[in-house]
């Protein structure tokens, strides 16, 4: 059985080789495998090799993607940031800052496929995370990668003039406020949607974090 796409993983732009494909696409079957063991027997009970048989794959196959059994849940929580920040990307220069941010969140963390399909996911493996070190160290790799895809991104809309101080600050809290979000939700059992949702909490911590900032004025 497939597990669901967690919080949505997505292809990148541009055109990829059929070699690519293929690759990505072995990649996810072993995310996948390796999110469905962690839920049924946590990250101490499952081995590498439970994640390859269960992806249908050879063990070297496996180690040829990934150092160790938490690098394998990677591809999943990548996929998170990839859509938040394509949708961001959007977003025309000289919307204001702020609206620009809080939609593409609210977007990202409401749409149909991260509803339906992938923040329970995402709940399970952030906790998960919670008594796995190694899993928590994929986790905020994931963050730091994220966040610096951002700053292009930030300092386009923010336009040529925009303080480089201000433009990282402004990425560092917009991926903070997300990690946040799903970590505080992921130990709860509030909803995917509404009140207690990723995304309003998201776009409060988003606001909190950067209500001061000269960027956003």
């Amino acid at each position: 059985m497939r597990s669901p796409r967690p919080y949505a993983p997505q292809g990148g732009p541009g055109a990829q080789s059929l070699t690519e494909r293929r690759k990505a696409a072995t990649q996810l079957d072993i995310a996948r495998a390796a999110c469905e063991l962690f839920a049924e027997h946590g990250p101490d009970g499952t081995t590498a090799e439970d994640i390859a048989h269960r992806a249908g794959v050879a063990l070297r196959t496996f180690y040829r993607y990934f150092r160790n059994k938490q690098e394998a849940v990677a591809p999943l929580l990548t996929g998170g940031g990839d859509i938040w920040r394509a949708l961001l990307a959007e977003e025309e220069p000289g919307t204001p800052l702020a609206e620009a941010l809080e939609r593409a969140v609210t977007r990202s963390l409401s749409g149909p496929q991260a509803v339906e399909e992938g923040l329970e996911v995402t709940r399970g493996l952030l906790r998960a995370a919670a008594t796995d070190a190694a899993l928590r160290a994929v986790w905020y790799r994931v963050n730091q990668d994220s966040e610096e895809n951002l700053v292009p991104l930030i300092a386009r809309l923010a336009g040529p003039a925009a303080d480089p101080l201000g433009v990282r600050l402004l990425a560092a809290a917009a991926t903070d406020a997300i990690r946040v979000s799903l970590e505080l939700w992921s130990a709860t059992d509030a909803p995917v949607s509404g009140p207690g949702s990723p995304a309003e909490l998201a776009v409060r911590c988003l606001r909190e974090l950067t209500g001061a900032m000269p960027l956003l004025r």
